[in-house]
């Protein structure tokens, strides 16, 4: 990184950091009446070095039936908790190098850091990556989250508080290197290679190639497209992974999406048989419709079909072969656009018995489970 790109990151730390000093100065001094707010000058000084630092802090109330089979972050319940608190401090010039630092803290990063390492720490990097851009062209190098998918890790870019089955099968960050080509103002074009699924380790010598598209011909009509190939380190297996997005702002009110992918883990041979591929299929239907300026409703229902029982698999051995389906329905209130409030049911069903949950003490499977989550995310 170039001696210029350090000095306005340094810059921007050190702005930040008596952001939390100046405010209580001014007011101590009596500042004058007209004197312009910290805040404001704290933005002209990032604004003037090109450095954007944006955050969000999400807490939740979570109940289940069961606990949470399938879902990814939603594995808590009948308790409160900080699902993440995150930052994000980037330099991203449109020519040059510059950086992002992305961190999360709270019971989500759990989830990541379970995923990415086996560890239970309650703070992540989710990604930390340099940047060179020169035309249309721009490569980052580190780590980053994944193209997959039309839900992501961060809360407030998705509309509901849990997240979908689909989003439970897919890859969460990726460690490597990609390039983004943009070919005209509606085409981007994506290559990458990186270490596989939630992995920083480097010391896994296959890689994972990833591929994508994204396409948008106009404001209303948006779709992406992309595929992961390469052998999975904790399976030792060649897995592949296509994904496909489309997104349509129907009105200024309404919006729907469509997010369907297939995925195939092969086997490894065993002496003396022939054992089969593992394949799933998954279909995600989005709707989102504000009512006003403060009050939206958003539905999801999704399809997963587990061909042959890879998604249910723990502690080594397949799961059922069943197909599973889940409806879920979220009220979504914002008095101000910087804090939104989140009412939202879940129903998950199954044709196989693959849910947990207890009665009388004892772990039970059932093909059901219900949950009801409140949710409040700020964002600045």
């Amino acid at each position: 990184m170039t001696k210029n790109v350090l000095r306005k990151i340094y810059m921007a730390c050190s702005a930040v950091a008596v952001a939390g000093v100046v405010p209580g100065y001014v007011l101590a001094a009596d500042a004058p009446a007209d004197a312009a707010p910290a805040g404001n000058k704290l933005s002209q000084l990032l604004d003037s070095v090109g450095v954007s630092v944006t955050g969000y802090v999400s807490s939740s109330y979570y109940h289940s039936t069961g606990l949470s089979t399938f879902h990814q972050f939603d594995i808590e319940h009948d308790t409160f908790q900080l699902d993440q608190a995150g930052i994000t401090v980037a330099y991203q010039p449109k020519e040059g190098f510059g950086a992002l630092v992305n961190l999360v803290a709270g019971e989500d990063a759990r989830v990541l850091n379970g995923a990415e390492n086996g560890t239970n720490s309650t703070f992540n990097a989710t990604q930390a990556y340099l940047q060179y851009a020169t035309g249309p062209l721009t490569v980052i190098a580190g780590k980053f989250v994944t193209l997959a998918g039309a839900e992501v890790i961060d809360p407030t870019k998705n509309t509901q508080f849990s997240r979908s089955l689909l989003f439970f099968t897919e890859p969460l960050t990726h460690t490597g290197v990609r390039a983004t080509y943009a070919v005209n103002d509606t085409l981007n074009v994506i290559v990458g290679v990186n270490n596989g699924w939630n992995t920083t380790s480097t010391s896994f010598g296959s890689k994972t190639a990833e591929l994508g598209l994204a396409y948008t011909p106009n404001k209303i009509v948006a779709v992406t497209a992309q595929a992961y190939v390469g052998k999975d380190p904790n399976f030792n297996a060649t897995r592949t992974l296509v994904d496909g997005v489309v997104t349509v702002n129907a009105t200024t009110a309404l919006s729907i999406g469509v997010n369907v992918n297939w995925g195939k883990q092969d086997q490894q041979p065993v002496a003396g048989s022939n054992l089969p591929n593992l394949d799933w299929y998954t279909l995600a239907l989005y709707g989102n419709y504000a009512l006003n300026d403060q009050w939206r409703v958003s539905v999801r229902w999704e399809y997963l079909d587990d061909k042959e029982g890879l998604i249910g698999a723990s502690n080594g051995a397949l799961g059922p072969i069943e197909k599973i389906k889940e409806g879920t329905v979220t009220l979504g209130y914002s008095p101000v656009k910087s804090f939104e409030f989140r009412l939202e049911g879940r129903y998950d069903w199954s044709d196989k018995d693959s849910f947990v949950t207890t009665v009388n003490g004892d772990p039970t499977l059932v093909d059901h489970q219900t949950g009801i989550a409140l949710q409040g995310l700020y964002k600045f």
